[in-house]
């Protein structure tokens, strides 16, 4: 017989990301999942289990009508008298009952929450090869994606938004062959969305630009970043002395070699104004890869746009070691000091490698690029969950979680030298 979970409180079913997780989990293995409440209670007493998840809501006071607990002792006395009562009472009919410690404050993303909805945005390749940028949206983040029925963003035309200024005929050529790779960096209350555009008629030729927004419905384009080849552009959500900043990644020299060389260096550069496009890039690279055996050996870029943590920016980037069979990507952590971002400690150990699990299609579509992960974008939850939208073979889309306790951890365990990428620590001791 399958055992019965009584859940408190049962609108977390439906409402709680992490729990519906766990719930659906659970139902794959043997147990049924239900809300509290009297019916449920008498109808399943003889095999349930009652979990009780945000033990405040027997204590609050009343809910305004904007979701916020405004205090009221009487109130609160009366709702903690009924959680007493019901806790007698479920041992009297012998139900098992499980606590889950829970933080109080509520389950708000990050910089990409819009209207209360995800807001993603993805790459996605026409036909013929040209790349455009969708959009999707969903409630938690995690399932009921919508997606958008025309792309967000495609190679810009001249009836498009224009910064003043903008000389358009540039920026057409500067992006006819295709708008890819989307970060959304959210600044104060405008979203600045960094993208590669692709030269509608130099092979190769990459600049990241930039377009913004304040309602995922217009976009003002405002040209290249830099007025050079660069990539894997995220910029840092707050002022850190006076200045913005940003990671930004060299794309190397044109018609050579995708790896090695400044495809291993990830610089860092600053503004007064990151609605300028003038951008000062230091030259010692922040974080380089110089030889020797690594996951990251042969490329590295900046992944997702950095995201504060009490551990310090958390940057978690992607790098490559080239095979006999290939270039496979695979995500990586570093976390930068908060005041000093040249102050950085990397984790010598990959987060994510690719597999089969990645990219589950049918036998007869298409894969664009295999053994990738690669990840443009990810959010903290308020009580320090890691959620990370990463491509599977560049051809899907995924979602992973981890912890900024975890990743800082492997930081602190597992460390290079972020200047060469050699461990900082003695491997065969662990």
């Amino acid at each position: 017989m399958r055992k019965k979970i009584l859940v408190t409180p049962g609108k977390a079913l439906k409402r709680d990301l992490h729990l519906k997780l766990l719930y659906n989990l659970l139902s794959k293995n043997g147990f049924d999942v239900y809300p509290f409440n009297i019916n449920n209670i008498f109808k399943y007493r003889k095999n349930a289990i009652w979990h009780i998840h945000w033990i405040d809501i027997f204590h609050r006071g009343t809910l305004h009508k904007f979701g916020i607990y405004t205090p009221n002792f009487f109130i609160s006395a009366i709702r903690f008298l009924i959680f007493i009562f019901y806790l007698f009472f479920i041992k009297v009919l012998n139900i098992k009952i499980v606590w889950s410690i829970h933080n109080v404050s509520s389950h708000e993303f990050g910089d990409t929450i819009f209207e209360k909805n995800v807001v993603m945005l993805f790459r996605s390749h026409l036909r013929n090869g040209i790349s455009v940028i969708g959009m999707a949206k969903s409630k938690n983040g995690i399932d009921g994606w919508i997606v958008s029925e025309k792309p967000a963003l495609i190679p810009c035309k001249k009836n498009d938004v224009f910064a003043t200024g903008s000389d358009i005929k540039e920026l057409i050529e500067n992006e006819a062959g295709g708008v890819e790779d989307p970060r959304i960096n959210k600044i104060d209350e405008t979203y600045f969305i960094t993208y590669s555009a692709y030269h509608g008629s130099k092979k190769d030729r990459v600049r990241v630009s930039l377009a913004t927004t304040n309602n995922f419905q217009t976009f003002t384009r405002h040209g290249p970043v830099l007025d050079k080849d660069m990539r894997n552009v995220v910029l840092f959500p707050d002022k850190i002395k006076e200045q913005y900043f940003a990671l930004m990644r060299p794309n190397g020299e044109l018609g050579k070699s995708h790896t090695g060389g400044t495809f291993k260096e990830i610089l860092i550069a600053t503004t007064a104004d990151p609605f300028s496009n003038i951008w000062k890039v230091l030259k010692t690279p922040v974080m380089k890869q110089d030889g020797g055996p690594s996951a990251f050996g042969d490329k590295i870029g900046p992944g997702a746009p950095p995201i504060k943590t009490k551990y310090g920016w958390l940057n978690i980037f992607h790098g490559v070691r080239s095979t006999m069979d290939g270039n496979p990507y695979v995500l990586g952590v570093a976390l930068h000091d908060l005041d000093d971002l040249s102050k950085m400690k990397v984790s010598n150990i990959p987060i994510l490698f690719p597999s089969n699990a990645d990219c589950k299609v049918k036998p007869d579509d298409y894969i664009h690029v295999p053994n990738v992960v690669f990840t443009c974008g990810a959010l903290r939850n308020d009580d320090g969950t890691i959620i990370i939208y990463y491509g599977g073979n560049d051809t899907v889309m995924n979602v992973a979680f981890s912890h900024e306790d975890i990743l800082a951890e492997l930081c602190k365990r597992y460390p290079q030298d972020p200047f060469t990428g050699i461990p900082g620590y003695n491997i065969f001791d662990r």
